[in-house]
């Protein structure tokens, strides 16, 4: 399997090479040459295999032949060894046709985790033997940053800096990151939002008298390494639904498109989904994109499901070039500039079958956290309540199981959860003293000047 970009200027690699990379090097994103399918049997096959064999299957059309089957194997042991559940992401009914695909087991209670485990474990795998120093440069709006430095602090070869928007991520989502002191663990609090610190990270990567000093590479879902291990979760359930005798419907809570394009991976490869529903809060690029065609940028609106608080999703360029079929590097350099672009017709017709979309308002954010725990008697965080919402007013065949996904605990958001539902979760024992302990980071301002001059004084130049 070999990788291109998504803007086409930038040299094909293999599976190794991608994921050390990140971000490619004309500024578009890696996607394989072409999609892996399953035959009807296969997916069939896939009925009882646990968490580990479902992933092993999944991953390793897109490995090869940088990792066989038992090291492949090997690293998802390990990864999802530490999660709280057996079942890694298990399913919880609702109704007769809603289900939640719990996916914050892990060990920063957040989606996550899930492909920043295993890319923690590949990074030191494909680093094991040589000089080279990884400078891991990402930005959060909440949970990458948590998840990304719990799979990296402290291994060898590794640095990571994580911007995030001060004052715009949760209580336990700054504590998760800024308590963890290990000295390869550098946190940085920007003033700005999450897409002010996603433009300065793509800045950093474009930045040749930047880049070509350090080794970098990205933990955000622009590494496909990340996306690719998301696509796993969504043969698990669907299987457990009845797959492939009987197509299964997505509820996304989303706002860079990373989670929902693995979706869109899923079903490329066989997978049938009847429907990914896209739902968005009040910052709705994503919604508009989709149900009009106009991807052009607001001010981002801050929100009580902060990690959705975006208005340029990342990820958004993977799918817009597989449904152009071509390189898009003209269009996406168009969007920077203007920060404003329409879809092409291609692009609008090839999206309108698998995908719908809804934009879900803080109130019914908060009816849907109230539903599910007064006829369920389950408590959701605000992010899946916007999936929900967006579930129970699809409009799909009563016939078809929708599955939303359950992105963070709800103990994350603490507070938003308590104003809605009247009771206030708690941060599961496996945590910690999560708010006793130490904090360490610094705050910058959000201009490139002040961070990639924080950075280059602390990361270790390439040899």
């Amino acid at each position: 399997m070999r990788y291109q970009s998504t803007r086409g200027a930038a040299p094909l690699l293999g599976f190794r090479e991608a994921t050390l990379t990140g971000l490619a090097s004309d500024g578009g994103l890696y996607v394989p040459e072409q999609w892996p399918a399953f035959t009807r049997d296969e997916i069939a096959a896939f009925a009882g295999l646990s968490y580990v064999e479902t992933a092993v299957r999944v991953m390793l059309p897109f490995v090869g032949p940088h990792l066989d089957e038992d090291a492949l194997r090997t690293l998802c042991t390990t990864a999802y060894g530490r999660f709280a559940h057996a079942a890694v992401t298990p399913l919880v009914q609702l109704d007769d046709r809603n289900w939640l695909l719990e996916l914050f087991h892990g060990p920063t209670l957040a989606f996550k985790d899930v492909a920043l485990q295993l890319l923690g474990q590949l990074f030191e795998r494909f680093l094991a033997g040589g000089s080279t120093q990884l400078t891991i440069v990402g930005a959060t709006s909440g949970d990458t940053g948590s998840a990304a430095i719990d799979a990296v602090a402290g291994r060898i070869g590794v640095d990571i800096f994580m911007l995030h928007p001060k004052g715009r991520v949760s209580k336990v989502q700054r504590r998760q990151m800024t308590t963890v002191l290990a000295p390869n663990v550098h946190n940085i609090a920007i003033d700005g939002s999450f897409d002010d610190a996603q433009a300065l990270v793509k800045a950093m990567f474009n930045d040749p008298r930047f880049a070509g000093r350090f080794q970098l590479s990205a933990v955000n879902s622009i590494n496909w390494a990340r996306l690719m291990a998301q696509v796993v979760y969504y043969f698990y359930a669907a299987v457990r639904l009845g797959a492939p005798d009987k197509p299964v419907a997505f509820s996304v809570p989303t706002g860079n498109f990373g989670d929902v394009f693995a979706g869109y991976v899923a079903a490329k490869m066989g997978l049938p989904v009847a429907k990914l529903i896209v739902a968005t809060n009040i910052n709705d690029i994503l919604h508009r994109a989709l149900s009009s065609g106009d991807y052009s940028t607001g001010t981002v609106t801050p929100t009580a499901a902060p990690s959705m608080d975006i208005q340029v999703s990342s990820n958004f360029e993977r799918l817009l070039f597989d449904l152009a079929g071509a390189p898009i590097g003209d269009q996406m350099r168009g969007f920077e500039a203007a920060r404003a672009m329409q879809l092409t017709n291609a692009q609008r017709d090839g999206a309108a079958g698998l995908f719908a979309s809804n934009a879900v308002d803080a109130d019914g954010m908060n009816e849907a956290m109230r539903w599910a725990y007064a006829e369920a008697g389950q408590v959701i965080d605000p992010h899946t309540a916007i999936g929900l919402a967006a579930a129970r007013a699809s409009g799909l065949d009563p016939a078809t199981p929708i599955v939303t996904l359950a992105t963070a605990h709800p103990a994350k958001f603490a507070d938003a959860v308590e104003r809605a539902t009247g009771v206030r979760p708690t941060v599961p024992a496996r945590v910690g003293d999560l708010h006793q302990r130490e904090e360490r980071y610094d705050t910058l301002p959000g201009t490139y000047q002040a961070v990639s001059s924080y950075i280059a004084e602390r990361a270790i130049p390439r040899p």
